[in-house]
Protein backbone atom coordinates (compact mmCIF):
# COMPACT_ATOMS: atom_id res chain seq x y z
CA UNK A 1 0.00 0.00 0.00
CA UNK A 2 1.41 3.35 -1.05
CA UNK A 3 0.84 6.29 1.26
CA UNK A 4 0.32 9.75 -0.12
CA UNK A 5 2.99 12.32 0.61
CA UNK A 6 0.79 14.10 3.15
CA UNK A 7 0.07 10.83 4.98
CA UNK A 8 3.75 9.89 5.13
CA UNK A 9 4.71 13.37 6.33
CA UNK A 10 2.21 13.18 9.18
CA UNK A 11 3.91 9.95 10.30
CA UNK A 12 7.38 11.47 9.86
CA UNK A 13 6.43 14.56 11.88
CA UNK A 14 5.00 12.45 14.72
CA UNK A 15 8.32 10.56 14.81
CA UNK A 16 10.32 13.80 15.10
CA UNK A 17 11.52 14.32 11.52
CA UNK A 18 11.37 18.04 10.59
CA UNK A 19 8.83 18.72 7.82
CA UNK A 20 7.54 22.02 6.40
CA UNK A 21 4.23 23.45 7.61
CA UNK A 22 1.50 22.21 5.28
CA UNK A 23 -2.23 21.83 4.66
CA UNK A 24 -4.23 19.47 2.47
CA UNK A 25 -6.65 21.09 0.00
CA UNK A 26 -9.16 19.78 -2.53
CA UNK A 27 -10.44 23.04 -4.02
CA UNK A 28 -9.04 26.38 -5.18
CA UNK A 29 -10.68 28.16 -2.24
CA UNK A 30 -9.09 25.74 0.22
CA UNK A 31 -5.70 26.33 -1.42
CA UNK A 32 -6.11 30.09 -1.06
CA UNK A 33 -7.08 29.73 2.61
CA UNK A 34 -4.03 27.53 3.20
CA UNK A 35 -1.50 29.87 1.57
CA UNK A 36 -2.97 32.79 3.47
CA UNK A 37 -2.17 30.98 6.73
CA UNK A 38 1.17 29.48 5.63
CA UNK A 39 2.51 32.48 3.72
CA UNK A 40 4.67 32.86 0.62
CA UNK A 41 6.53 31.30 -1.04
CA UNK A 42 4.42 28.15 -0.97
CA UNK A 43 4.64 24.87 -2.85
CA UNK A 44 1.42 23.43 -4.29
CA UNK A 45 1.92 19.71 -4.83
CA UNK A 46 -0.34 17.16 -6.53
CA UNK A 47 -1.09 14.17 -4.30
CA UNK A 48 -0.82 11.24 -6.70
CA UNK A 49 1.24 8.05 -6.65
CA UNK A 50 3.59 8.89 -9.52
CA UNK A 51 7.18 10.01 -9.79
CA UNK A 52 8.34 13.08 -11.64
CA UNK A 53 5.43 15.23 -10.50
CA UNK A 54 7.44 18.42 -10.85
CA UNK A 55 8.49 17.79 -14.45
CA UNK A 56 4.91 16.85 -15.35
CA UNK A 57 3.54 20.12 -13.97
CA UNK A 58 2.20 18.65 -10.73
CA UNK A 59 4.28 20.83 -8.41
CA UNK A 60 4.38 24.62 -8.61
CA UNK A 61 5.88 27.33 -6.41
CA UNK A 62 3.68 30.36 -5.74
CA UNK A 63 5.09 33.68 -4.56
CA UNK A 64 1.85 35.66 -4.74
CA UNK A 65 -1.91 35.27 -4.48
CA UNK A 66 -2.24 35.38 -8.28
CA UNK A 67 0.37 32.63 -8.76
CA UNK A 68 -1.23 30.48 -6.05
CA UNK A 69 -4.64 30.70 -7.70
CA UNK A 70 -3.19 29.92 -11.14
CA UNK A 71 -1.28 26.93 -9.72
CA UNK A 72 -4.36 25.58 -7.94
CA UNK A 73 -6.47 25.98 -11.09
CA UNK A 74 -3.93 24.16 -13.25
CA UNK A 75 -3.11 21.29 -10.88
CA UNK A 76 -6.49 20.39 -9.39
CA UNK A 77 -8.33 18.19 -11.87
CA UNK A 78 -5.33 17.75 -14.16
CA UNK A 79 -4.43 14.39 -15.66
CA UNK A 80 -1.02 13.47 -14.30
CA UNK A 81 0.38 10.36 -15.98
CA UNK A 82 -3.06 8.77 -16.13
CA UNK A 83 -4.26 9.91 -12.70
CA UNK A 84 -6.71 12.72 -11.95
CA UNK A 85 -5.44 15.10 -9.26
CA UNK A 86 -8.15 15.54 -6.64
CA UNK A 87 -6.03 16.85 -3.75
CA UNK A 88 -2.97 19.03 -3.35
CA UNK A 89 -0.60 19.61 -0.46
CA UNK A 90 0.00 23.30 0.20
CA UNK A 91 3.39 23.57 1.86
CA UNK A 92 5.67 26.33 3.13
CA UNK A 93 8.54 26.99 0.77
CA UNK A 94 12.06 26.09 1.95
CA UNK A 95 15.07 28.31 1.21
CA UNK A 96 17.74 25.68 0.67
CA UNK A 97 21.36 25.47 -0.43
CA UNK A 98 21.68 21.73 -0.93
CA UNK A 99 19.53 18.60 -1.45
CA UNK A 100 20.20 15.08 -0.20
CA UNK A 101 18.62 11.64 -0.53
CA UNK A 102 17.96 9.37 2.47
CA UNK A 103 16.07 6.10 2.37
CA UNK A 104 15.65 2.50 3.49
CA UNK A 105 14.46 -0.43 1.39
CA UNK A 106 14.92 -4.20 1.15
CA UNK A 107 17.97 -5.54 -0.68
CA UNK A 108 16.56 -8.89 -1.81
CA UNK A 109 19.93 -10.01 -3.09
CA UNK A 110 21.44 -9.71 0.39
CA UNK A 111 18.26 -10.61 2.23
CA UNK A 112 18.60 -7.53 4.45
CA UNK A 113 17.29 -3.99 4.66
CA UNK A 114 19.70 -1.44 3.22
CA UNK A 115 20.07 2.21 4.27
CA UNK A 116 21.04 4.58 1.47
CA UNK A 117 22.33 8.16 1.54
CA UNK A 118 23.39 10.39 -1.32
CA UNK A 119 24.31 14.02 -1.93
CA UNK A 120 22.46 13.68 -5.27
CA UNK A 121 19.06 14.52 -3.83
CA UNK A 122 16.12 16.12 -5.59
CA UNK A 123 16.48 13.90 -8.69
CA UNK A 124 15.36 10.42 -9.68
CA UNK A 125 17.43 8.17 -7.41
CA UNK A 126 17.02 5.22 -9.80
CA UNK A 127 18.79 7.24 -12.48
CA UNK A 128 21.57 8.09 -10.02
CA UNK A 129 21.94 4.39 -9.14
CA UNK A 130 22.22 3.50 -12.82
CA UNK A 131 24.45 6.33 -14.05
CA UNK A 132 26.63 7.08 -11.01
CA UNK A 133 26.20 4.23 -8.50
CA UNK A 134 29.18 5.42 -6.44
CA UNK A 135 27.19 8.55 -5.57
CA UNK A 136 25.00 6.43 -3.26
CA UNK A 137 26.44 5.15 0.01
CA UNK A 138 24.86 1.95 1.34
CA UNK A 139 24.80 0.19 4.70
CA UNK A 140 23.09 -3.17 5.22
CA UNK A 141 21.20 -3.63 8.47
CA UNK A 142 20.85 -6.88 10.38
CA UNK A 143 17.12 -6.97 11.22
CA UNK A 144 17.84 -8.96 14.37
CA UNK A 145 19.68 -6.00 15.89
CA UNK A 146 18.32 -2.99 14.03
CA UNK A 147 20.33 0.02 12.95
CA UNK A 148 23.18 0.91 15.30
CA UNK A 149 23.97 4.63 15.67
CA UNK A 150 27.46 4.11 14.27
CA UNK A 151 25.98 2.66 11.07
CA UNK A 152 23.92 5.80 10.45
CA UNK A 153 26.98 8.01 11.03
CA UNK A 154 29.15 5.74 8.85
CA UNK A 155 26.87 5.81 5.80
CA UNK A 156 26.50 9.59 6.08
CA UNK A 157 30.29 9.95 6.21
CA UNK A 158 30.75 7.67 3.21
CA UNK A 159 28.17 9.67 1.25
CA UNK A 160 30.09 12.88 1.87
CA UNK A 161 27.41 14.63 3.89
CA UNK A 162 28.70 18.01 5.17
CA UNK A 163 29.86 17.71 8.77
CA UNK A 164 27.64 20.63 9.85
CA UNK A 165 24.51 18.56 9.21
CA UNK A 166 25.86 14.98 9.30
CA UNK A 167 24.48 14.16 12.75
CA UNK A 168 21.06 15.59 11.87
CA UNK A 169 20.93 13.56 8.65
CA UNK A 170 22.03 10.45 10.58
CA UNK A 171 19.19 11.12 13.02
CA UNK A 172 16.67 11.27 10.15
CA UNK A 173 18.05 8.01 8.74
CA UNK A 174 17.81 6.28 12.14
CA UNK A 175 14.21 7.45 12.52
CA UNK A 176 13.36 6.26 9.01
CA UNK A 177 14.72 2.81 9.82
CA UNK A 178 12.73 2.69 13.06
CA UNK A 179 9.58 3.55 11.09
CA UNK A 180 10.49 1.04 8.37
CA UNK A 181 10.64 -1.69 11.00
CA UNK A 182 7.80 -0.67 13.29
CA UNK A 183 5.31 0.18 10.53
CA UNK A 184 6.07 -2.87 8.34
CA UNK A 185 7.21 -0.68 5.46
CA UNK A 186 8.61 -2.10 2.24
CA UNK A 187 10.19 1.22 1.28
CA UNK A 188 10.67 4.55 2.99
CA UNK A 189 12.59 7.60 1.77
CA UNK A 190 13.00 11.37 1.79
CA UNK A 191 13.99 12.88 -1.53
CA UNK A 192 15.04 15.53 -1.02
CA UNK A 193 16.24 16.29 2.46
CA UNK A 194 16.85 20.03 2.12
CA UNK A 195 19.71 21.82 3.86
CA UNK A 196 18.84 25.44 4.63
CA UNK A 197 21.20 28.40 4.77
CA UNK A 198 21.15 28.04 8.56
CA UNK A 199 22.29 24.40 8.27
CA UNK A 200 18.96 22.99 9.30
CA UNK A 201 17.59 19.84 7.65
CA UNK A 202 14.01 19.53 6.41
CA UNK A 203 12.19 16.59 4.84
CA UNK A 204 10.74 18.26 1.73
CA UNK A 205 9.20 15.06 0.35
CA UNK A 206 8.10 11.72 1.79
CA UNK A 207 7.65 8.23 0.35
CA UNK A 208 6.34 5.36 2.46
CA UNK A 209 5.03 2.05 1.13
CA UNK A 210 3.53 -0.53 3.47
CA UNK A 211 3.53 -4.32 3.12
CA UNK A 212 -0.12 -5.20 2.35
CA UNK A 213 0.21 -8.50 4.18
CA UNK A 214 1.10 -6.70 7.41
CA UNK A 215 -1.91 -4.35 7.51
CA UNK A 216 -3.72 -6.65 9.94
CA UNK A 217 -1.23 -5.57 12.62
CA UNK A 218 -1.15 -1.91 11.56
CA UNK A 219 -4.74 -0.80 12.27
CA UNK A 220 -3.95 2.92 12.04
CA UNK A 221 -2.35 2.46 8.63
CA UNK A 222 -5.15 0.14 7.51
CA UNK A 223 -7.57 3.02 8.09
CA UNK A 224 -5.62 5.00 5.49
CA UNK A 225 -5.97 2.25 2.88
CA UNK A 226 -9.17 3.56 1.28
CA UNK A 227 -7.75 7.08 1.18
CA UNK A 228 -4.50 5.80 -0.32
CA UNK A 229 -6.18 4.29 -3.37
CA UNK A 230 -5.38 6.42 -6.37
CA UNK A 231 -8.27 5.60 -8.68
CA UNK A 232 -11.20 3.27 -9.24
CA UNK A 233 -9.05 0.55 -10.82
CA UNK A 234 -6.82 0.26 -7.76
CA UNK A 235 -9.88 0.31 -5.54
CA UNK A 236 -11.50 -2.48 -7.57
CA UNK A 237 -8.32 -4.56 -7.42
CA UNK A 238 -8.35 -4.34 -3.64
CA UNK A 239 -12.00 -5.37 -3.49
CA UNK A 240 -11.45 -8.31 -5.85
CA UNK A 241 -8.29 -9.47 -4.06
CA UNK A 242 -6.07 -9.01 -7.13
CA UNK A 243 -2.42 -8.00 -7.18
CA UNK A 244 -2.56 -5.04 -9.53
CA UNK A 245 -0.14 -2.35 -10.66
CA UNK A 246 -1.10 0.20 -13.28
CA UNK A 247 1.62 0.95 -15.83
CA UNK A 248 1.89 3.42 -18.71
CA UNK A 249 1.58 1.13 -21.77
CA UNK A 250 -1.34 -0.08 -23.88
CA UNK A 251 -1.15 -3.91 -23.73
CA UNK A 252 -3.32 -5.26 -20.91
CA UNK A 253 -1.92 -8.33 -19.12
CA UNK A 254 -3.88 -10.89 -17.09
CA UNK A 255 -2.41 -14.04 -15.59
CA UNK A 256 -2.69 -16.41 -12.62
CA UNK A 257 0.57 -16.21 -10.72
CA UNK A 258 3.02 -13.37 -10.19
CA UNK A 259 5.86 -15.12 -12.00
CA UNK A 260 3.64 -15.86 -15.00
CA UNK A 261 2.47 -12.25 -15.18
CA UNK A 262 6.03 -10.91 -14.87
CA UNK A 263 7.19 -13.20 -17.68
CA UNK A 264 4.34 -11.96 -19.87
CA UNK A 265 5.15 -8.36 -19.02
CA UNK A 266 8.81 -8.86 -19.96
CA UNK A 267 7.86 -10.50 -23.26
CA UNK A 268 5.52 -7.64 -24.18
CA UNK A 269 8.44 -5.28 -23.69
CA UNK A 270 10.78 -7.63 -25.60
CA UNK A 271 8.51 -7.72 -28.64
CA UNK A 272 8.23 -3.94 -28.81
CA UNK A 273 5.03 -3.40 -26.86
CA UNK A 274 4.36 -1.48 -23.67
CA UNK A 275 2.60 -3.19 -20.74
CA UNK A 276 -0.44 -1.36 -19.39
CA UNK A 277 -0.63 -3.23 -16.11
CA UNK A 278 0.40 -6.09 -13.86
CA UNK A 279 -2.71 -8.08 -12.94
CA UNK A 280 -2.47 -11.38 -11.07
CA UNK A 281 -5.87 -12.96 -10.46
CA UNK A 282 -4.36 -15.64 -8.22
CA UNK A 283 -5.19 -19.30 -7.96
CA UNK A 284 -8.03 -20.61 -10.09
CA UNK A 285 -9.69 -18.81 -12.95
CA UNK A 286 -13.41 -19.13 -12.35
CA UNK A 287 -15.80 -17.11 -14.50
CA UNK A 288 -16.45 -14.50 -11.80
CA UNK A 289 -12.76 -13.73 -11.27
CA UNK A 290 -12.13 -13.65 -15.01
CA UNK A 291 -15.07 -11.27 -15.47
CA UNK A 292 -13.73 -8.96 -12.79
CA UNK A 293 -10.24 -9.02 -14.32
CA UNK A 294 -11.52 -8.26 -17.81
CA UNK A 295 -13.77 -5.51 -16.47
CA UNK A 296 -10.74 -3.86 -14.85
CA UNK A 297 -8.56 -4.09 -17.96
CA UNK A 298 -11.35 -3.02 -20.32
CA UNK A 299 -12.01 -0.02 -18.05
CA UNK A 300 -8.44 1.23 -18.49
CA UNK A 301 -8.58 3.78 -21.30
CA UNK A 302 -4.89 3.21 -22.03
CA UNK A 303 -5.44 -0.45 -22.97
CA UNK A 304 -5.77 -1.23 -26.70
CA UNK A 305 -5.36 -5.03 -26.56
CA UNK A 306 -5.30 -7.78 -23.93
CA UNK A 307 -3.20 -10.93 -23.50
CA UNK A 308 -4.52 -13.62 -21.14
CA UNK A 309 -1.81 -16.02 -19.91
CA UNK A 310 -3.17 -18.87 -17.80
CA UNK A 311 -1.44 -21.96 -16.46
CA UNK A 312 -3.77 -24.79 -15.50
CA UNK A 313 -2.43 -26.54 -12.44
CA UNK A 314 -4.92 -27.54 -9.78
CA UNK A 315 -7.50 -25.71 -11.89
CA UNK A 316 -7.72 -27.64 -15.18
CA UNK A 317 -7.37 -25.93 -18.54
CA UNK A 318 -10.87 -26.92 -19.66
CA UNK A 319 -12.36 -25.31 -16.53
CA UNK A 320 -10.34 -22.17 -17.19
CA UNK A 321 -11.58 -22.05 -20.80
CA UNK A 322 -15.20 -22.36 -19.66
CA UNK A 323 -14.61 -19.53 -17.22
CA UNK A 324 -13.16 -17.30 -19.95
CA UNK A 325 -16.07 -18.08 -22.29
CA UNK A 326 -18.65 -17.33 -19.60
CA UNK A 327 -16.89 -14.10 -18.67
CA UNK A 328 -16.68 -12.82 -22.24
CA UNK A 329 -20.26 -13.82 -23.03
CA UNK A 330 -21.35 -11.59 -20.13
CA UNK A 331 -20.19 -8.53 -22.07
CA UNK A 332 -22.58 -7.03 -24.61
CA UNK A 333 -19.57 -6.05 -26.68
CA UNK A 334 -15.90 -7.01 -26.46
CA UNK A 335 -14.28 -3.54 -26.55
CA UNK A 336 -10.70 -4.73 -27.09
CA UNK A 337 -9.21 -7.78 -28.77
CA UNK A 338 -8.29 -10.57 -26.34
CA UNK A 339 -5.56 -13.13 -27.00
CA UNK A 340 -5.52 -16.27 -24.85
CA UNK A 341 -2.72 -18.74 -24.19
CA UNK A 342 -3.39 -21.81 -22.05
CA UNK A 343 -0.81 -24.24 -20.68
CA UNK A 344 -0.74 -27.03 -18.13
CA UNK A 345 -3.34 -29.62 -17.19
CA UNK A 346 -5.93 -30.22 -19.93
CA UNK A 347 -4.59 -27.23 -21.87
CA UNK A 348 -5.38 -28.77 -25.27
CA UNK A 349 -8.96 -29.50 -24.25
CA UNK A 350 -9.27 -25.96 -23.01
CA UNK A 351 -7.98 -24.49 -26.28
CA UNK A 352 -10.67 -26.41 -28.15
CA UNK A 353 -13.39 -25.16 -25.80
CA UNK A 354 -12.46 -21.46 -26.14
CA UNK A 355 -14.93 -19.47 -28.23
CA UNK A 356 -12.82 -18.16 -31.11
CA UNK A 357 -15.58 -15.72 -32.02
CA UNK A 358 -14.72 -13.89 -28.80
CA UNK A 359 -10.98 -14.50 -28.41
CA UNK A 360 -7.88 -15.19 -30.45
CA UNK A 361 -6.09 -18.37 -29.38
CA UNK A 362 -2.34 -19.01 -29.57
CA UNK A 363 -0.47 -22.17 -28.54
CA UNK A 364 2.70 -20.51 -27.24
CA UNK A 365 3.20 -17.54 -24.97
CA UNK A 366 5.56 -15.92 -27.47
CA UNK A 367 2.92 -16.10 -30.23
CA UNK A 368 0.21 -14.81 -27.91
CA UNK A 369 2.28 -11.82 -26.83
CA UNK A 370 3.29 -10.96 -30.39
CA UNK A 371 -0.34 -11.11 -31.49
CA UNK A 372 -1.41 -8.83 -28.61
CA UNK A 373 1.35 -6.33 -29.39
CA UNK A 374 0.30 -6.36 -33.05
CA UNK A 375 -3.36 -5.83 -32.04
CA UNK A 376 -2.38 -2.84 -29.92
CA UNK A 377 -0.38 -1.34 -32.79
CA UNK A 378 -3.29 -1.80 -35.22
CA UNK A 379 -5.69 -0.17 -32.75
CA UNK A 380 -3.55 2.98 -32.87
CA UNK A 381 -3.35 3.20 -36.66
Amino acid sequence: MKLHEYQAKDIFADAGIPVPESRLASSVDEVMDAVEDIGYPAAIKAQVHVGGRGKAGGIKIATSEEEAREAADSILGMDLKGYTVEQVLVEAGVDFKNELYVGVTMDRGEGKPVAMVSTEGGVDIESVAEETPDAIAREHIDPAFGMHPYQARKVCYEAGIPKEVALDVASILTTLYDLYESKDASEIEVNPVMITEDDEVVAADAVMNIDDDALFRQPELAEMEEEAYEDELEKKAGEYGFDYVRLSGNVGIIGNGAGLVMTTLDLVDYYGGKPANFLDIGGGAKAERVTHALDMVFSDENVDAVVFNIFGGITRGDEVAKGINEALEAFDEIPKKVVVRLAGTNAEEGMEILNTDLVEVEKTLEDAVQRAVQNAEEANQ
